[in-house]
């Protein structure tokens, strides 16, 4: 144990002395809170059913556990991860040698590999788990599912990275108010689809959500690394964002949880609602105000030390969060219901044996990460035959997973 403490604080030292003076800790730590808040919320608050032919379906306490909500509050922080991307893409903009094209193309290409390598991997595990191992085609489905689940967010953070150009031409112009225009279309829309006139609504219309819902934090960010953002702009989003959060919850009936609930007729976050935009403007301001204090906590070379790794592995961890997950519900599935893993989240003793379960999933998604985080380098050595092969199984494992096949 004392060689691994060693070893660990070693770690920390290179990695502290190895860190530019100019780097901005701060905003590194607040996304590496955001990151690790999505596999916590999944590993969390997801859980799997087995029907009797053996396969897995997906199922979530929050079905059973409408007090739980407030944990979703906590760990939906896509806001804050937006927030320190507009923010750091501001700092990046400015420092680029090339063109605007190749500035984006770079920034582009590392959002994609990932991704790639991820849905290719998966493609390819499909029929050696299902011809090999007997594995269940609605466990595939099921498993498919929950591994596209956290892309979508890579596609509509490619799209907003694209226009960060745009939003830094608003952001010189109308500084933090540049995010209001979107703020309100988002709640033009709700208005429709959940008002007086709900029912001649047609449904497509939510979809008009996606790009302002997830804009209007990266604008901030925007607006913010171009210095116009002040401590009493962050004041007015953080209480003004709690304000509408509290509204939009006790006066016009939005669900409580910030993620989906099986079963449930409307959701918050696909595509964003009004309520999701008051949680992102309430957390945007918290960070703002508290990014000194973060900055100085994080000068502690044993806090900072786990920050660079987390960023490092981001993408990793992204992709690859649920694989882990399945990594272990999978193999359990051949032997009937394991509290905490397979049977359905009903219980307290569900939720406490799947606290337990946590460190397991993280270790496994640590060892993934040794092989997958390959998969973020440039692929220098690879051909575009093997490329096209990638692409095209990727493609492949998205109509499956889709339900398109």
């Amino acid at each position: 144990m004392s060689s691994l403490a060693t070893m660990a604080r070693r770690t920390a030292r290179t990695i502290e002395s190895g860190t530019p003076a100019h780097r901005d800790r701060a905003i590194d730590g607040l996304r590496a809170l955001a990151l690790l808040a999505v596999p916590t919320g999944h590993w969390l608050l997801g859980g799997f059913t087995l029907s009797s032919d053996g396969a897995l379906h997906n199922a979530s306490p929050l079905g059973t556990f409408a007090g739980l909500a407030p944990v979703s509050w906590v760990l939906q922080m896509l806001g804050i991860f937006f927030l320190v991307g507009g923010y750091a893409s501001v700092l990046s903009y400015r420092r680029r040698k090339g063109s605007t094209r190749a500035w984006l193309g770079g920034r582009l290409a590392r959002l994609g590999r990932p991704v790639l390598g991820v849905t290719a991997v998966w493609a390819a595990l499909l029929p050696v788990l299902h011809f090999g191992f007997d594995v269940p085609v609605d466990t595939l489905r099921t498993a498919s599912t929950l591994v596209i689940q956290p892309l979508w967010f890579v596609g509509v953070y490619t799209v907003v990275t694209a226009l960060t150009p745009l939003c830094v031409r608003a952001a010189r112009r109308l500084g933090v108010w540049a995010a209001a225009p979107l703020l309100g279309s988002v709640a033009v829309v709700d208005f429709l689809r959940y008002g007086p006139y709900a029912d001649a609504v047609p449904s497509w219309l939510s979809l008009l959500n996606i790009l302002p819902g997830w804009l209007f934090a990266y604008q901030l960010g925007v607006s913010w690394g171009e210095g116009r953002v002040t401590r009493r702009h962050a004041w007015g989003l953080l209480i003004g964002g709690a304000a509408l959060f509290a509204a939009l919850l006790l006066a016009f009936g939005y669900p409580a949880s910030m993620v989906g609930v099986p079963g449930e007729a409307r959701t918050n976050s696909h595509p964003p609602s009004l309520l999701v935009l008051a949680l992102a403007a309430g957390q945007s301001g918290a960070a703002i105000l508290l990014r000194d204090r973060l900055g100085r906590l994080l000068k502690r070379p044993a806090l900072w030390a786990p920050v660079v790794v987390v960023n490092l592995s981001a993408m990793t961890i992204l992709c690859w969060h649920q694989t882990a997950m399945l990594a272990a519900a999978v193999p359990a599935s051949y032997l009937g219901e394991v509290p905490g893993l397979v049977g359905a989240p009903d219980s307290v003793g569900w939720i406490l044996a799947r606290l337990a379960w946590m460190p397991v999933f993280a270790g496994l998604l640590v060892l993934i990460g040794r092989y997958a985080r390959g998969f973020e380098s440039p692929w220098a050595g690879t051909g575009t035959g093997r490329r096209t092969l990638a692409g095209l199984l990727a493609a492949g494992f998205a109509v499956f997973a889709l339900g398109l096949a």
